[in-house]
């Protein structure tokens, strides 16, 4: 039977009201609570649980759960109430009426997650992962209830059948469990391991247990003759302290088997808890320890100085002790033990009596820990289904992370695995984005180097620097990854918008017409409206990326009007020694547009414009969707010899002037080059090349020499 738990028919609301009054000195909070009770059981009267007991039990074991863990009065009224909404006939205002805001809200919190309906299969299973997670967020109570709710509900989980047992004990261990530990709930946390261990392998379980018992009594005696020893010493040396045997949790020594560790290797089966009464002691303590029993190297971890994000503060070493048993021994004061045991549960209790120094240490640090809940939301608002979402929560958030530190000994959290970029994106983003280099431990690293618990990493920034695609798989942090893409996102719409704008200007300049005459708001509004944008950037970038033309976004004002075709004659065409060839048609002017830049080879097709002949495009040139209405049929002459101008843009991937390369390349191919212009300028750039092709072999020649290029990420034919 669990230590937090008594048979139900020996509860009573005089258990609850007695344990919580140990630390609740308001007397008006603890009636609230007996009022919760009789309230729940009044509601509950005549309802029973699948294990046959009145169901009024369930929310007392809940509360004194709570209480366990030094949850406040309203924490303790809401377990008591928490299923009075969903299972009885209550609503909100009148609970609101009887308990106030606060509880209520507690309350409604955790109904909301307690009518999700949960179940093995992956995608439910998923989308149950996410909502009780973001869920949480609201108020950190309620998941604290739901905590204690599930603890309960495991504890007599033999009343289900075997299929719903195994659910419950894989949601309980994969989820539940990990958030306990991070809010330092160390009795929920091991619990509900165990018992999950328990329903999901019975065998290993109780195998475990049973070799447990037939060495209990051999280390029993051995725990006792080294305690004996240590409080000799430390009393010797006048050390006021208080040791407890520590007992290991079956499922922790299940991981230690699992990883193919011996019954007889596991060490930590035998563990000293000393606490003291002040910092300064924990390390003379540990100083004394060592100077009798040698420690074993490198197991010595120093959490007094460098506490775990959930507040947690101890000093742990392992020794050879008494007849050479190794022992795992954890040093801490009685404050330390207090958030050990029960974590942020007991921020608002001690937070309302003052008083000691746990209760202001908590007050002072709970803003951190509440960080863990920020990064479950802020993963929550990143733009990712539902199975990255878990992924990521569970990798991320729930898993064993590690510790690294910045040159001034701030401590930072990151995922196992991460890079050096994840540890410069955590300080700050702008500190990711012009991250150059990085030292770890003194020692240059490349930035794909994993980082281990414990190094101190100085982050190498070049204010001109920018990051480069390649981190996006180098970084293990998803919200790391999806801060390089933003980047990138942003930086591609800025080369498009200014891609756009000069296109746009060009073609104003054209038709001679004046920009600021042009573009007033009236205008600029009517422009959004036709083409369906934002603003006069959303124009730009629609133009750039050749969603859109220039011309077609000036006609939306500056319209030309439409006439019929050319007046042509009928001849052979056999005889026409032009390099664009439509049939049936002699005498009339054609021109390439200069929207696509069609060169010999490509597949084209002509349009018919206002007294100016037929033009030209490519097939799939974006400004043939308005320009249906007035096309032909067009095609190459074979025997023309002319070379055709078309436009290259050139994406590297480094801020290296390349120019020379490329004119070096073009010439190689006996390509004539008219122009090169740099347009984007950082740590990667992007040419534009104007040149002249004989026809599209050429061009394909000419565009795969360029990508042979190492430093060449695509080449493309821009479209105006």
């Amino acid at each position: 039977m669990s230590s937090l738990s008594k048979p139900n028919e020996e509860i009573t609301i005089d258990d609850i009201i007695s344990k919580a009054s140990a630390y609740i000195e308001d007397k008006e909070q603890i009636d609230i609570i007996e009022k919760a009770y009789l309230f729940a059981k009044k509601k509950h009267d005549g309802q029973y649980r699948k294990s046959g007991e009145a169901y009024i039990y369930h929310p007392m074991n809940v509360a004194l759960i709570l209480i366990s863990v030094y949850a406040d009065y309203e924490t303790i009224s809401a377990g008591l109430l928490h299923d009075v909404l969903e299972d009885c006939d209550c609503s909100s205002e009148e609970m609101e009426e009887t308990f106030g805001s606060v509880i209520t809200k507690l309350v409604q919190g955790v109904t909301k997650l307690s009518k999700i309906n949960f179940s093995t299969e992956n995608e439910y299973l998923i989308d149950y992962y996410k909502k009780i997670i973001v869920g949480m967020s609201e108020d950190v109570r309620v998941i604290i209830i739901k905590l204690a709710d599930r603890l309960h509900n495991m504890r007599t989980l033999w009343a289900i059948p075997e299929d719903r047992q195994k659910v419950k004990a894989h949601e309980a261990l994969e989820i539940l469990a990990p958030i306990a530990h991070h809010l330092g709930i160390h009795k929920i946390k091991s619990e509900l391991e165990d018992l999950s261990l328990r329903y999901l392998k019975p065998d290993v379980f109780y195998d475990i247990a049973e070799k447990l018992n037939k060495t209990k009594l051999e280390r029993d005696k051995t725990v006792y003759d080294m305690q004996t020893e240590v409080t000799n010493l430390l009393t010797e040396h006048h050390i006021p302290h208080e040791i407890k045997g520590r007992a290991k949790s079956i499922y922790s020594i299940y991981n230690k088997l699992d990883r193919g560790k011996k019954f007889s290797d596991i060490y930590d089966l035998l563990a000293l808890r000393i606490l003291v009464n002040t910092e300064q002691e924990c390390y003379l303590a540990l100083g004394l320890i060592h100077s009798k029993f040698r420690p074993l190297p490198k197991r010595f971890k120093d959490y007094v100085a460098m506490p775990k994000p959930n507040m947690y503060q101890s000093l742990h070493t392992r020794v050879f002790g008494i007849d050479g048993y190794l022992f795992e021994i954890q040093i801490r004061t009685y404050d330390m033990d207090e958030v050990a045991e029960n974590g942020i549960a007991s921020h608002w209790a001690y937070k309302e009596n003052g008083g000691s120094k746990v209760g202001a240490n908590l007050q002072s640090t709970t803003e951190q820990k509440l960080q863990f809940f920020k990064s479950i939301i802020d993963l929550s608002h990143e733009k990712m289904s539902s199975e990255e979402f878990v992924n990521s929560v569970k990798d991320e958030v729930l898993n064993n992370n590690i510790y690294c530190f910045t040159p001034k000994g701030d401590v930072i959290e990151l995922p196992r695995g991460a890079t050096p970029i994840d540890f410069a994106y955590k300080i700050h983003t702008k500190v990711g984005e012009t991250t150059v280099g990085a030292i770890v431990n003194n020692n240059i690293v490349p930035l794909n180097y994993e980082l281990k618990d414990n190094d101190i990493v100085k982050i190498n920034t070049n204010k001109s620097s920018t990051p480069s695609k390649e981190w996006i798989h180098m970084v293990k942090s998803t919200a790391t990854r999806n801060k390089i893409k933003a980047f990138f996102t942003k930086n591609e719409r800025e080369v498009y918008i200014e891609r756009g704008k000069y296109s746009f200007e060009k073609e104003l300049r054209k038709r001679k017409l004046s920009f600021s005459e042009f573009m007033t708001d009236e205008n600029i509004q009517k422009i959004c409206e036709a083409i369906k944008v934002e603003d006069l950037d959303d124009i730009y970038l629609n133009i750039g990326n050749g969603k859109t033309s220039a011309t077609s976004v000036i006609n939306v004002i500056d319209k030309i009007e439409e006439t019929v075709a050319p007046k042509v004659v009928k001849v052979s065409s056999k005889s026409i020694d032009a390099d664009i060839i439509v049939d049936g048609i002699d005498k009339v002017k054609v021109n390439l547009a200069n929207c696509c830049n069609p060169v010999y080879g490509d597949s084209i097709i002509g349009y018919i414009t206002k007294g100016n002949g037929i033009t030209v495009h490519r097939i799939n040139c974006h400004n043939l969707e308005m320009l249906e209405d007035r096309t032909l049929e067009v095609h190459w002459n074979d025997n023309t010899d002319k070379r055709y101008m078309t436009s290259l843009l050139i994406h590297t991937n480094d801020s290296e002037n390349h120019m020379l390369d490329f004119v070096q390349t073009i010439s190689a191919m006996n390509v004539s080059v008219d122009g090169i212009k740099t347009m984007s300028k950082g740590e990667k750039s992007i040419y534009e090349v104007v040149c002249y092709v004989t026809g599209l072999e050429q061009l394909e020649k000419l565009i795969m020499s360029i990508m042979k290029h190492n430093y060449i990420e695509k080449v493309e034919r821009e479209f105006r």
